[in-house]
């Protein structure tokens, strides 16, 4: 994993696939809300007036001064939930989300989200 603290560097780099396919471009980082350790990237994805917001987890990510490298396929980021890209990630969206790529889901005692932008 990078150092938390440098990863808004990338923002405006590609995000790519583990076979190097162009997923989109990095947008923005929500972090655990419990560790606050960077959780998932918001991808920016389709063409220009039909854009949307992608989200794929960051573990096992790396990154190079090119782009990120995520540990997930491009079809499985492309089939995670969206939301338009002057939107933002809803509460009700969090465990669907985690849900798709197969991670566990699990609120704050007092039933904080567990993803929060920064």
């Amino acid at each position: 994993m990078f150092e938390a603290e440098n990863i808004r560097d990338w923002i405006g780099l590609p995000v790519v696939d583990p076979g190097d396919d162009r997923i989109g471009t990095l947008e923005s980082v929500y972090y655990d809300t419990a560790t606050s350790e960077p959780s998932f990237a918001s991808v920016t994805t389709g063409m220009i007036g039909f854009q949307r917001l992608t989200f794929v987890p960051l573990a096992e990510a790396t990154v190079s001064p090119k782009h990120l490298k995520v540990a997930f396929d491009k079809k499985l980021v492309k089939d995670a939930p969206t939301i338009p890209t002057d939107g933002e990630l809803e509460a009700v969206t969090e465990p669907t989300l985690f849900e798709h790529y197969n991670l566990p889901y699990q609120t704050g005692s007092n039933g904080e989200r567990r993803l929060g932008r920064r």
